[in-house]
């Protein structure tokens, strides 16, 4: 078929009323009437609108900045005795109350709230680097490795977590040593808290291995390191960072369990598994003492978990609108 060719003369013989000529807004073809949205910025969006997750952000926010200002900007210590204050119920100087050695257990709660949650960050932040580790390699080699890696997975998952981390800080954070504890203790989580990051970012990586991006990246020459670290790790972010969000709140129960029954942290330190440890030897007389410490881990623990729905919700590529 040739192709039509008008000349000047035809285009001047056309009607001009079978044309419209063009606004000026009609020809700003280059503005975006609803301008992109990126994922993280996305993801906040929704997050904000999530009511919930978004009050037990602010929850977890105002703990952390109360564990850091509180012992610091009050007038009472932590640690300071004084016996004419002892058993002392809430009141208008002392919020929360006094313990048996009067000691203001409104400092001492927050107090203890800021080595819990150190604890409970700091396992949660060394189990996301093994497990993403451990998990990117075992799912990206798979065969054989993948099969003996996962049987390594499977007995440590089949020893109850209790058990061994009660023999670690047995052996190695004996009362009366001098040492403070806070080490070891993190020590102590890292040993099984991996374990679940490792599977989740296994099963995240064998599923994406198969798309056409790892395809791609291979036929550019691309090794396997800079595959699974640049390429498949980045994709698996969001299970990352909700599993790290859960994470946080079962490190800092397990770390008040273990302070409870005396295999936590050393005094003079303390952490408020310490201090429902010493109130709960004078429940029956000042329940109080065990009431504060006990609601501050609940409330914690629980803002973690609101907050970790509310990001797994977000952090879906299904919800974006």
């Amino acid at each position: 078929m040739n192709d039509i060719k008008l000349s000047k003369l035809d285009l001047d013989k056309l009607d001009e009323d079978l044309f419209t000529p063009l606004d000026s807004s009609e020809k700003n073809l280059n503005v975006n009437v609803r301008p992109s949205v990126g994922y993280w910025k996305d993801a906040w969006r929704r997050l904000k609108s999530n009511k919930v997750a978004l009050i037990s952000l602010i929850i977890i926010i105002l703990f952390i900045l109360g564990s850091i200002l509180v012992p610091s900007l009050s007038k009472f210590s932590y640690e300071q005795n004084n016996l004419e204050l002892a058993n002392m119920k809430s009141s208008a100087e002392h919020w929360f109350g006094t313990d048996q050695l009067g000691r203001d257990i409104f400092v001492r709660a927050f107090y203890g709230a800021r080595y819990s949650l150190i604890i409970g960050f700091a396992a949660a932040f060394i189990n996301l680097i093994i497990g993403i580790i451990y998990g990117g390699i075992s799912g990206f080699v798979g065969g054989k490795v993948d099969n003996f890696m996962m049987r390594i997975v499977d007995v440590l998952y089949s020893i109850p977590l209790t058990i061994y981390v009660i023999i670690f800080m047995a052996a190695f954070n004996q009362p009366g040593s001098g040492k403070s504890g806070l080490s070891t203790i993190v020590l102590a989580l890292c040993i099984s808290y991996w374990i679940n990051m490792a599977r989740i970012v296994r099963g995240e990586v064998l599923q994406l291995k198969q798309q056409e991006f790892v395809l791609a990246a291979r036929a550019l020459g691309a090794s396997g390191s800079r595959i699974l670290f640049r390429h498949l790790i980045p994709n698996c972010i969001g299970s990352i960072i909700v599993t790290m969000t859960l994470l946080i709140p079962q490190a800092i129960f397990t770390e008040a369990f273990l302070s409870f029954i005396g295999l936590g942290i050393n005094p003079p330190l303390a952490s408020l598994g310490t201090l429902a440890n010493d109130a709960q030897k004078v429940l029956t007389v000042y329940p109080y003492q065990l009431l504060f410490p006990a609601l501050m881990i609940c409330l914690i623990i629980l803002a973690f978990n609101l907050f970790g729905d509310g990001l797994s919700e977000a952090l879906d590529p299904k919800n974006k609108k």
